[in-house]
């Protein structure tokens, strides 16, 4: 099953979400629908708000990166329960998008490398060091998870002069290729 993505303004985009359990309901299934609305949606992570579950998951691919950077090559994981526990001081900005804020695209400032516990797609815990590139999406992902979204840590003036696309979204009119909820 391909979700419609939750756009900016959907209230489920600001909730905190909740740990779940092995026991959650259709988990494998959910896990297998939530790579094929971001692979649908040509996008390199997604989180579970973003499909409207006020949940602790995320999925991310960066295999589609591959041919720049062989590195990426089959680097498929899904995150559940994700902790960040350890942040570098260092940091870099980069422009980063959103699935659930189509059309707007800024640079963000985030610590290029971090520490996560969480438990994979077979729900083992697990706990690892992530840099660069892989950290960044890995951060985007775990705001989602915070209610937060990557325009909260852009500037004043940057937000600003995005204003009208975010109203825009505001009032349902989003323009991209993949299905869509407003809110």
């Amino acid at each position: 099953m391909i979700y419609p993505i939750t756009v900016y303004g959907h209230p489920v985009l600001r909730k905190e979400t909740k740990e779940i359990e092995k026991e959650y309901p259709n988990l494998e299934q959910l896990i297998e629908d939530m790579f094929k609305t971001m692979y649908n949606a040509e996008g390199v992570g997604l989180a579970a708000p973003q499909v409207g579950l006020p949940i602790r998951l995320f999925v991310m691919d960066l295999s589609v990166l591959a041919d720049k950077e062989p590195k990426y090559d089959g680097f498929k994981k899904t995150f559940i329960n994700p902790v960040i526990i350890e942040k570098s001081k260092e940091t870099a900005s980069l422009e980063e998008g959103c699935l659930s804020i189509p059309g707007v695209n800024e640079s963000v400032a985030r610590p290029v490398k971090i520490k996560v516990r969480y438990f994979d797609d077979k729900f083992e815990a697990c706990e690892d060091e992530f840099n660069d590139y892989i950290a960044r999406v890995i951060q985007h992902e775990c705001d989602h998870l915070e209610g937060k979204l990557f325009t909260d840590h852009i500037s004043p003036i940057r937000r600003q002069m995005n204003r009208g696309k975010l109203n825009g979204m505001l009032k349902g009119k989003v323009n991209c290729r993949y299905n869509v909820k407003t809110a």
